[in-house]
């Protein structure tokens, strides 16, 4: 097989658009070694196997496209939810127009006004590495170089309010880079929420790690302005007895590419990963999942579904790895997309790859219109033919949602939905 042709010119013109921060020293060490991964393995191409379905073009350029900002109406998403809110602005925390970020059983902290001595130091960097293999994901390593800011987590007990971090985006050209790490300890319960745009174009990788028997949610709304160009990334390590559930709603953008690495190292681990995402026009949307599953009698799940028109593109790449020690493995894989125009298009590469003997692994992946026969039944009803369109992509969109343990979050994002499906009315 031919060797990766890098271009050189092109890696040396991004980093030249961006400084190495300033931060503890493990920081600091972590950044130089993803800064060298990053030369030598160069930015992604067009030509690299999880990059044909999307153009890395606008992310990988060294000044962002600029998007002007789109404001919501209506009131902030999970307002209504009693949460400890940590804003920032065009990429940068904002503690004035953030709560104390003292709270009850969590640790929070940004990562520049970390000491030298931190568990952060074990993990900061640790896990974006391990997710390199066997799949190089470049963006992720030049965050590790770059990132601008970031917060450092930890939950050593079941703490009570979500984590809610608010990105507000204020420039119409503006350039954000975070890196944040989640530790919850052995028995510990935390969720956190992520609204809203970081900047004109950003990246983010978020680093959790999960002990034995404890929980994490992540919930993340992605949403406001069209123009937006965005890469994310969350890498996470789990252990025995634990439970780690990730859902993404993505509406708006040109260009989102979510990327999750899951790696189930003890034995009897649960991990969900979901998405929901609706865009018409020239959104293009790209879920790039990889499960792999070490322990013993764990289950996985991947839930996705598309809603797309006008153009619109979708793609989902997602892998169940089983290794030869993870024997009794559950692993579930669901892609669907719901096309509401024969321009829009849905691209789909779903992958199992089983060493062990004693398994239960499925993968489907589907695309299709509206059901004509289920139009018919609300139309005939007296139901307008716009608002039974709403009706039957909302129920489309159901079983993605669902993989959302509280409710009220989950009421929030199909509002957030319904507003969405109202303003794109014909």
């Amino acid at each position: 097989m031919a060797l990766r042709k890098i271009d050189h010119e092109a890696v040396e013109a991004r980093l030249s658009a961006l400084d190495l921060p300033q931060g503890p020293s493990w920081a600091a060490a972590a950044r130089r070694d993803a800064l060298e991964r990053v030369r030598a393995g160069g930015l992604p191409q067009r030509r690299d196997e999880y990059w044909r379905f999307t153009r890395p073009d606008s992310l990988i350029q060294p000044e962002p496209t600029p998007a002007q900002v789109l404001r919501e109406e209506g009131s902030e998403i999970f307002s209504g939810i009693d949460r400890l809110r940590i804003v920032f602005r065009d990429g940068v925390f904002d503690p004035e127009a953030s709560d104390d970020l003292a709270a009850e059983g969590v640790a929070i902290e940004r990562v520049a006004q970390s000491g030298d001595i931190h568990w952060a130091r074990d993990l900061y960097g640790k896990l974006e590495v391990r997710g390199q293999e066997p799949v190089s994901r470049p963006l992720a390593a030049l965050n590790t170089a770059f990132a601008t800011d970031g917060l450092l987590i930890r939950a050593t007990g079941k703490v009570r309010r979500p984590v809610a971090l608010v990105y507000l985006h204020e420039q119409e050209q503006s350039d954000a880079i975070l890196h944040h790490v989640v530790k919850v300890e052995e028995g510990a319960e935390l969720t956190l929420l992520e609204t809203g745009p970081a900047a004109a174009r950003f990246n983010t990788v978020t680093e959790v790690e999960v002990a034995d028997r404890a929980t994490f949610h992540h919930v993340r709304a992605q949403g406001r302005d069209h123009e937006r160009r965005a890469v994310t990334h969350v890498f996470a390590r789990l252990g025995g007895e634990c439970v780690f559930k990730c859902f993404t709603l993505t509406a708006n953008g040109m260009m989102t590419r979510n990327e999750a690495v899951i790696e189930l190292a003890g034995d009897d681990a649960v991990a969900h990963v979901a998405g929901a995402a609706v865009g018409d026009g020239d959104f293009h949307h790209d879920d790039t999942v990889f499960v792999t599953h070490e322990g013993r009698n764990c289950e996985s799940r991947q839930v996705f579904k598309k809603v797309l028109r006008n153009g619109a593109t979708g793609v989902f790449q997602g892998k169940i790895l089983v290794r030869q020690s993870a024997q009794k493995t559950d692993g579930y894989q669901i892609s669907q997309s719901l096309l509401l125009d024969g321009d829009s298009q849905f691209l789909a590469k779903p992958e199992l790859e089983i060493y062990a003997d004693d398994v239960q692994c499925s993968h489907g992946s589907t695309s299709g219109a509206i059901d004509e026969d289920a139009m018919f039944y609300l139309r005939s009803r007296g139901v307008e033919q716009s608002d039974a369109q709403d009706l039957l992509t909302l129920a489309f969109l159901a079983e993605a949602i669902d993989e959302i343990d509280d409710r009220m979050i989950a009421e929030d994002l199909v509002t957030q939905l319904e507003r969405w499906l109202s303003r794109r009315r014909r």
